[in-house]
């Protein structure tokens, strides 16, 4: 089965944001950038000079405490907050200040933290309704139910069943949303933003709420799209086992600036990284120093594994 989502390109370096040691996978140009990005809401900054550049095919996690402005970044992102100060571009073209459908429209998608669907349609009809942007029919033509318009209509049914295929949904195709199991809404939430035609795929917490084999299976598929629709795909997630899996390269954001970022097995040692999540008393404990620059080398210590207290904070 063939879908097409998003387009792909070839690979960039050394713009804002990239770590020298994360992957380049050779599918496409830059396709987000996020310059200097900045949310402020009275006295309060929840996000401070936010940097990020993505490529096609990247996979990247953005981690942090709680209220460290993650949820915060993926809203200056998509449009649900214009960016106090700074720049969003997808391919280029600069998207903050137009409004979340139309942001959408450019190429960016996402799922929520709290679970957004339409609980009494189906999980057909929730789908079908991200794909009104490849509509072709006008309203004339819908008004008057013309051929034009039922073919369109079979062939967005077509297309929302293939991402329900995709994400091994198509036996609940006639289940009205709100009697889904959990794990299965945040499949058909991933399959609906699938289906709008990202260029970019932004995940907020898709394992929240999802028993241990439910999450070893939603990171194989996170994988599997990526790897299918070539795509850039931004995940935060509170799981460190599963963001440290599937992850490419790591952000880590505290009271909303950026402390380390880079490949997984280098940001879990980051002594900024652990101080943020366990605290001064846990690192005096350990003897770990924090360096006075993120440059200078790094000394012994992690952030711990999912069996410790550090998958124990919540978002």
């Amino acid at each position: 089965m063939s879908v097409e989502v998003g387009n792909a390109g070839a690979a960039a370096a050394g713009t804002p944001g990239r770590d020298s040691d994360s992957k380049t996978r050779g599918w496409g140009d830059t396709c987000l950038e996020v310059k200097k990005v900045t949310m402020q809401f009275g006295g309060l900054k929840a996000l401070a000079d936010f940097e990020l550049t993505m490529e096609p095919g990247e996979l990247v996690g953005l981690i942090g405490p709680n209220g460290a402005g993650k949820t915060t970044a993926f809203n200056a992102i998509t449009g649900v907050y214009a960016p106090t100060s700074g720049e969003v571009l997808v391919c280029g073209e600069q998207v903050n200040g137009q409004r979340p459908h139309q942001i959408c429209g450019r190429g960016i998608a996402r799922t929520f933290q709290n679970i957004r669907l339409f609980k009494e349609l189906t999980a057909l009809d929730n789908v079908r309704i991200a794909c009104h942007q490849q509509r072709r029919a006008g309203f004339i033509a819908s008004f008057l139910r013309t051929r034009s318009f039922l073919d369109d209509e079979a062939r967005i049914t077509k297309r929302a069943l293939e991402f329900l295929d995709v994400m091994g949904l198509t036996r609940l195709r006639d289940e009205r949303a709100k009697n889904l199991p959990y794990g299965e809404q945040r499949r058909l939430e991933i399959a609906r933003a699938l289906a709008t035609g990202p260029k970019i795929l932004c995940l907020d917490e898709p394992a929240a709420g999802m028993n241990a084999s439910e999450k070893v299976a939603l990171m194989e598929l996170i994988r599997k799209i990526r790897d299918d629709f070539k795509l850039a795909i931004l995940v935060i997630e509170h799981d460190m086992r599963l963001v440290m899996g599937v992850s490419e390269r790591l952000v880590v954001l505290d009271h909303g600036v950026t402390i380390a970022r880079g490949v997984p097995e280098k940001v879990r040692k980051d002594p900024k990284v652990i101080e943020a999540y366990l605290g001064d008393s846990y690192l005096e404990e350990k003897h770990i120093a924090i360096p006075a620059h993120s440059g200078e080398q790094m000394v012994e210590g992690e952030v711990p594994s999912e069996e410790s207290s550090v998958n124990e904070v919540q978002a």
